[in-house]
């Protein structure tokens, strides 16, 4: 038997994304999709910055791009850069695509490392279309015409306005059947035999009742963590901070096709740039410094007039020991929070969502399906956690909050990912990985991790014919940035806003 009816406790972003793909794949007469939220309850949110994969799932919705971009506001991201986070002063690139490409089967970084070595001045962002393209604040899509060639590995995100994305998405979800119920939850209703969740109660007395339910309520987490009591397991002495200020505020100039990341005293702050405003949040460890203080920080950071008051958000890193348990599912903030240093938040949501659509139960729910679910879900939030961890184990700054973050004991899958960089410039990719070994050559070279050596299969290969070779990629990749539109063209062009 299959199951009949769904809840999806909460709305914003992952609400609205999870009701959305359900409704993409079930037949409204089969099977009823409820979705409950009230408007008392606001979601969280100034600007939000996505990575590539976020385009698969709008791709998987149907969704034209064009018509996205222009009812969320959004800009295109090219990737994100890293100030202040090697030491004061210092900054690098993190490229959506590849650096270069690869020369007979080895990796074009290790090309790269052996011309270091012997004094070459260029760095490896300048054998980056993306990062050249951001650069100068211009915009190009991927062309696929000339496979292998360097424009092919061009990749994007966006940003946009999260509160936006969620209005466009219930739109979406409710003209394909999804039941929209308002109203604040009062009481979580179980099974007294099984334990099993089967409605929600709402002020004023209401029920809504179901036979599979994903926990959507954010922070709160009122059907895994409160009603189904899933323990919450802490990685803050992994990733310390625990609050964050988020405003907007006035644009001082175009908007720049990537993500900004400052480190400060205590934390660091975002900069994300949609059409009509820029984002801006401050995260910091209240150990080391308080609301007051932290708040100056950010106003004082920002590039234009404040569009309002910061507000504070609480937070701890980790996650629910158990991502699905018996028949409720939850999906982003209830289910662990990671903070949004790479971008990841509205990925992890896709994952949560896309991994069940993948074990997705009859009304039997086997337990395995739930096994795997949370196996699969955990490797995920681990792999985002290592490289988290990395920008603040492998920082440069002498201020006491990040000297205690160089002393922390990081996790074993990290540390042997570091020890593999730095010995010969390594990286295998896990199976199931978000990050390719791009991401993670950009981010341990922009922070001072250099590897002793280089790969041996290039020993023997001349300076000068690696030279040679990238000095007519260079030329190359600069021509083809010369000939494209500047950002804020490209926005016109692919998707002007209404007068």
């Amino acid at each position: 038997m299959n199951l009949k009816k769904i809840v999806i406790v909460g709305g914003g972003a992952a609400g609205w994304m999870t009701a959305a793909a359900l409704s993409r794949l079930l037949d409204p007469r089969e099977v009823s999709l409820t979705l409950v939220e009230s408007d008392e309850i606001g979601i969280i949110g100034v600007g939000e910055a996505t990575i590539p994969d976020m385009l698969q799932f709008n791709l998987f919705l149907g969704i034209p791009e064009a018509e996205l971009m222009r009812a969320t506001q959004a800009t295109f991201k090219l990737g994100i850069e890293f100030v202040d986070w090697s030491r004061k002063g210092e900054r690098y690139f993190h490229p959506f695509g590849f650096h270069g490409v690869d020369i007979d089967g080895v990796d074009f970084h290790q090309y790269w490392l052996k011309c270091r070595q012997s004094g070459h001045p260029h760095s490896i962002g300048d054998y980056c279309l993306t990062e050249l393209l951001a650069r100068r604040g211009k915009f190009a899509f991927p062309d696929l015409r000339v496979a292998g060639a360097p424009a092919s590995y061009l990749r994007y995100a966006y940003h946009f306005d999260a509160t936006l994305y969620a209005r466009f998405l219930r739109q979406y979800a409710e003209k394909r059947g999804v039941r929209r119920v308002e109203g604040k939850v009062c009481e979580v209703l179980r099974a007294p035999d099984t334990g099993e969740l089967t409605g929600v109660r709402l002020m004023g007395g209401a029920t809504e009742s179901g036979e599979f339910f994903f926990d959507c309520t954010g922070f709160r987490s009122l059907l895994l963590g409160d009603a189904m009591q899933v323990p919450w397991v802490d990685w803050r002495h992994w990733l310390p901070c625990d609050r964050a200020l988020a405003v907007a505020c006035e644009h001082d100039g175009p908007a720049s096709p990537y993500t900004r990341s400052t480190a400060k005293t205590a934390g660091w702050q975002w900069k994300i740039p949609t059409r009509q405003r820029t984002g801006n949040g401050h995260i910091w460890c209240s150990d080391f410094m308080g609301e007051d203080e932290a708040s100056s920080m950010l106003l004082d950071g920002l590039d234009g007039p404040a569009l309002g008051s910061p507000r504070l958000i609480r937070f701890a890193t980790g996650h629910r020991a158990r991502f699905w348990e018996q028949n409720c599912v939850a999906i982003g903030l209830s289910s662990g929070f990671l903070e949004p240093l790479e971008s990841t938040s509205l990925y992890l949501i896709r994952q949560g969502i896309s991994r069940f659509i993948a074990l997705f139960p009859d009304a039997s729910q086997p337990a395995i399906f739930r096994d795997e679910y949370n196996r699969w879900m955990q490797k995920d939030f681990e792999q985002v956690r290592d490289l988290l961890v990395f920008h603040y184990f492998a920082n440069g700054r002498d201020e006491p909050f990040w000297q205690r973050c160089r002393q922390m004991d990081i996790p074993d899958t990290l540390r042997r990912r570091m020890a593999l960089f730095a010995e010969g410039g390594r990286f295998l990719r896990n199976e199931g990985e978000l990050f390719p070994g791009a991401s993670w050559v950009a981010v341990m070279l922009g922070q001072g991790l250099t590897p002793r050596t280089v790969d041996p299969l290039i020993a023997a290969v001349p300076i000068a014919d690696i030279e040679a070779k990238l000095s007519l990629l260079r030329r190359a990749m600069n021509e083809f940035v010369d000939g494209q539109s500047s950002h804020a063209d490209s926005l016109r062009k692919h998707c002007a806003l209404a007068a």
